[in-house]
């Protein structure tokens, strides 16, 4: 069967009403066939044979669909022929990379590195904490923390003589004592110093298993005294007052 070039689909048919087809529709004409009926039969003709058209069309349109689809799953499979073998290739090479340099390509352990600081306060300031009393953040400023540091090695039972309040002497464990004379208040102490104490001083009580509203308390309290406008004034006596009105407000 010839292959069809153009859609029937889109073909019209002809006016056989037309002079041009006088002489066809006179064979038709006769005394049982009017030339009404010669035109309307000519007019199914067309049609019967347009609709063989159209189903050969369509036949033709399912044949070629079909014929495409089979070149392009030969060439998708001819291209992941090729993806594979340079896959292969590439894999074969990096094995002979990591073979020739294999320290290049040691294991990474999944392990980091530790990024918080141990604040290890005087055992003193611990025992007041834990105690829920007052105690200056001046411990856990860094020279605070570098004096308990320097004093680690004593025995927090070891007795030492101490220097009481009416001026008599006695002994007493090391960790009930501290050197006052190092000792700042809240409000002597820098803002810089402040600002390192601070987070230092809410790890300490939730460690001593401080309530969750205490603690959320302090949090808010220095955050909101240390973000204040007086920090950025070049007046010291704006950020003096901050530091004291911080010492009175925590004590």
């Amino acid at each position: 069967m010839p292959r069809i070039h153009n859609d029937p689909n889109l073909d019209i048919c002809l006016d056989y009403d037309n002079l041009s087809f006088a002489n066809i529709r006179a064979q038709l004409v006769n005394n049982n066939t009017t030339k009404e009926q010669a035109i309307q039969l000519l007019r199914n003709i067309w049609q019967a044979n347009n609709d063989t058209d159209k189903a050969q069309w369509q036949q033709q349109l399912e044949e070629d669909r079909e014929r495409r689809n089979h070149l392009q799953r030969l060439n998708d499979k001819e291209q992941d022929r090729l993806d594979q073998e340079r896959v292969d290739e590439e894999e074969s090479v990096h094995k002979e990379e990591r073979k020739k340099n294999k320290h290049k390509y040691i294991p990474i352990l999944s392990t980091g590195i530790p990024n918080d600081l141990s604040i290890t306060p005087c055992s003193y300031a611990i025992r007041k904490i834990d105690k829920g009393e007052y105690m200056e953040l001046w411990y856990f400023t860094n020279d605070g923390l570098d004096e308990a540091h320097a004093k680690k090695t004593i025995d927090d039972d070891a007795m030492i003589m101490s220097k009481m309040a009416d001026s008599s002497t006695a002994w007493v464990s090391s960790a009930s004592t501290c050197n006052t004379c190092s000792v700042m208040d809240d409000q002597n102490i820098s803002f810089e110093n402040s600002c390192q104490a601070c987070p230092c001083f809410i790890t300490a009580m939730e460690e001593a298993d401080w309530p969750e509203d205490r603690v959320r308390m302090m949090v808010i309290f220095w955050n909101n005294t240390q973000i204040h406008k007086y920090w950025s004034l070049r007046d010291l006596l704006a950020q003096k007052t901050l530091l004291v009105y911080q010492a009175e407000q925590r004590r």
